[in-house]
């Protein structure tokens, strides 16, 4: 085919797509109104249809997500279903409350006169969604959408298509596209989007692509929550429990095959736990998915790399890493054909190694020793601030000192990743690991206006005296109004 006829296709596509998000983005705006006037029990009955027809398409969920990853429906259920769920049903008992005026003190200056905060929908907003765990941050987001009484447009990564489809066709079968529709293809979809003038967006992804979202927005003075990542680190202090750490650290480390943002990057060990620390996570790996490298590689509890390029990145970090003199501790074995690494870790990895600097987001796993807290605590805070922070010990100050000395978007001490399910907390980076917050009440919030409203009660304020012209009297009362109110 000629390359004249090519691009007139490709053109046609183009224009097609074009005109059809321009459509509904358009329906949208006209809605919108509408729908910000919803009640409480409205918004509610919405969330309750949604949570229905999730238990209804229970499998279906459970069959795409084993379609892009080869996850296990038990860890389908456990990091997809859950959270969404979780989130759906916080938001029902809460709804009521978050939607209701906020009253605010009245300072003496403006005695006679009342305020609160009235929190209202943003408006028609955009979801754009990851490929790593794609219903649970497709749909955890559209619930505080939903809440806040906005009108949705959702465009899922095209990396998952299985867990696409299936999002399209359970937010097709329960919302009119006036109100929630979703998008799928690739980044010329994702660039059309991002040219309406939204009235908020949320993009959960990587740094690069958090620039470019900004960007975009900038242009419309959108506001934006970004959910970024960067490298989590995990501190083993000398005074923690190693056989728990362990535990947890390679559930947190190697569920979803490490593709997880808030996954811990690297380890920090104190040089003192070193052989003991190694041998109790080699252990808690076998625990989880086999003895050899054969049971691990057959084991259904491991998901596999998303696709050949993520693998083909992974797979050149770590040889990069052993050229530049790491060694292979545990695991290394690799299979193309399936898009498979095994869970791996990494000892005498070299501090100015690639793999060092880049977030890994993989079953890759660096181990290295410090001597000192301060130490770990100036590695930590020469990189870039991460999404989360690891902490594993009993010594009090020592947590002390890391929680106040570390900066990140969220921390757990003797836990990992879990803080992601508490939704009385906010979720969300800190510069470059991300923008704003998510989750129950800051999910909400992220999506509403918070309105301040000021009534005056009296038909002569005291301000009043205070207006022009500046007589003596005036200029008496203004000076002890500056001194004392």
């Amino acid at each position: 085919m000629p390359k004249s006829e090519k691009s007139k296709i490709s053109k046609g596509v183009n224009q097609k797509l074009k005109k059809e998000i321009e459509r509904v983005f358009n329906l949208q705006l006209q809605n919108s109104a509408i729908v910000s006037q919803t009640t409480s029990a409205e918004r509610i009955a919405k969330l309750k249809l949604l949570n229905q027809k999730l238990f209804e398409t229970r499998e279906q969920l459970c069959t795409a997500l084993f379609e892009d990853f080869q996850k296990n429906p038990a860890e389908t259920e456990v990091t997809e279903l859950y959270p969404v769920v979780s989130e759906i049903r916080h938001a029902i008992k809460n709804l009521k409350k978050w939607m209701k005026p906020v009253k605010v003190k009245t300072p003496i200056s403006l005695l006679g006169s009342s305020a609160r905060i009235q929190y209202q929908p943003k408006g028609v907003v955009a979801i754009i969604s990851p490929w790593n765990y794609p219903v649970n941050l497709t749909l955890g987001p559209l619930v505080s959408a939903i809440a806040a009484g906005n009108c949705v447009i959702i465009k899922p990564s095209e990396m998952t298509p299985s867990s696409s489809k299936y999002m399209r066709e359970l937010i097709t079968g329960i919302f009119p596209e006036n109100e929630v529709a979703i998008f799928e293809g690739d980044a010329a979809v994702s660039t059309e989007i991002l040219s309406k003038p939204f009235h908020h967006i949320f993009y959960t992804g990587n740094p690069a692509v958090g620039k470019i979202v900004m960007t975009a927005a900038a242009r419309n003075l959108t506001s934006v929550t970004l959910e970024l990542g960067g490298k989590s680190p995990v501190v083993i202090d000398e005074s923690a429990d190693i056989g728990e750490a362990a535990k947890k650290i390679s559930w947190a480390k190697f569920v979803n095959c490490g593709q997880t943002c808030i996954a811990p990057d690297y380890i920090l060990v104190h040089d003192s736990l070193r052989h003991d620390f190694l041998a109790l996570l080699k252990k808690g790996i076998a625990e989880k998915y086999g003895n050899t490298d054969e049971e691990i590689k057959k084991s259904k509890n491991l998901s596999r790399i998303i696709n050949s390029r993520h693998f083909l990145r992974l797979t050149n970090l770590l040889n990069s890493a052993i050229k530049a003199g790491a060694n292979i501790e545990y695991g290394g074995v690799t299979d193309a054909k399936s898009n498979y690494i095994s869970p791996t870790i990494l000892t005498e990895v070299p501090l100015n190694s690639s793999i060092m600097q880049e977030e890994i987001f993989g079953p890759l796993f660096p181990v290295i020793t410090f001597s000192d807290l301060p130490e770990a605590i100036d590695y930590i805070n020469s990189g870039e601030k991460p999404l989360a922070a690891y902490f594993y010990g009993k010594n009090k100050e020592n947590i002390r000192r890391f929680i106040q000395k570390t900066s990140s978007g969220g921390v757990c001490i003797n836990d990992s990743m879990i803080h992601f399910s508490n939704l009385n907390l906010p979720f969300g980076g800190i510069n470059n690991s991300g923008l704003g917050n998510g989750h129950g009440i800051f999910g909400f919030k992220a999506f509403s206006h918070e309105r301040a409203i000021l009534r005056q009660h009296l038909k002569k304020p005291f301000l009043q005296m205070l207006y022009p012209p500046y007589t003596p009297f005036a200029r008496k009362l203004i000076d002890l109004t500056v001194k004392y109110f």
